[in-house]
């Protein structure tokens, strides 16, 4: 166990952001966001376990009376953005693969409360990860715990990011198919694995996905 200030002092070297922020990661959940933990454990992150019903009340108690102090939950973002070091990673994609294959994921969700994005991240990092918005998602969370005027983040209905790492090995597979079909075919099957690791893949989608993969897709 630390106290604030001992484990600001740990977290120091590692979690600071390139304004001077630090970055204090923490989880909700750690089975269902145990992918993002991983990614974080191997940057040498650390991450705190929050997964009390008032700890989102904590979380912004806390970032009101410290300064240069950020609370992220570990799945809020890619890894490599989740601590913002001014150090970006460059993609193996030119920007024309980058927007076809933005398109192509796009035209496969039909979802506009999934927003698409591709960017460059580590290529050992999964194909394309679903996340949401730090501050979407605390507003709606504390509108279930009864936070005060926080009611109509409660009622909003909830916007996803998808992000595609330009960087792995099958989406640079799925740039090089010269089929449309079959690359809005491998589209679904890593969209549908993203959200399924969320647990968002859900009803006759789950289903289809069910039997895409017993098929032998």
């Amino acid at each position: 166990y630390f106290t604030l200030d001992e484990y600001a002092e740990e977290v120091q070297a590692a979690q600071t952001d390139k304004d001077g922020n630090k970055v204090y990661l923490y989880t909700t959940d750690q089975e269902q966001q145990d992918a993002f933990i991983q990614s974080a454990s191997q940057k040498g992150y650390s991450v705190l376990k929050m997964d009390n019903m008032i700890d989102s009340h904590f979380i912004n108690t806390i970032e009101t009376k410290i300064e240069k102090t950020q609370w992220k939950r570990v799945d809020a973002d890619a890894v490599d953005k989740l601590i913002d070091t001014g150090i970006n990673l460059e993609a193996i994609l030119t920007d024309a693969q980058k927007e076809s294959i933005k398109k192509v994921f796009e035209d496969t969700l039909q979802d506009k409360q999934k927003i698409v994005a591709v960017e460059a991240m580590s290529p050992d990092e999964l194909p394309a990860i679903v996340t949401q918005n730090e501050f979407m998602r605390r507003m709606s969370d504390m509108s279930k715990t009864g936070g005060g005027g926080m009611g109509m983040f409660g009622a909003m209905p909830n916007t996803y990011n998808i992000t595609i790492n330009a960087n792995h090995p099958l989406i640079s597979k799925l740039a090089d198919l010269k089929s449309e079909d079959e690359q809005k075919a491998l589209a679904k099957q890593i969209s549908d694995l993203a959200l399924l690791s969320q647990n968002l893949l859900t009803g006759s989608d789950l289903t289809a996905f069910i039997k895409r993969t017993v098929g032998g897709f």
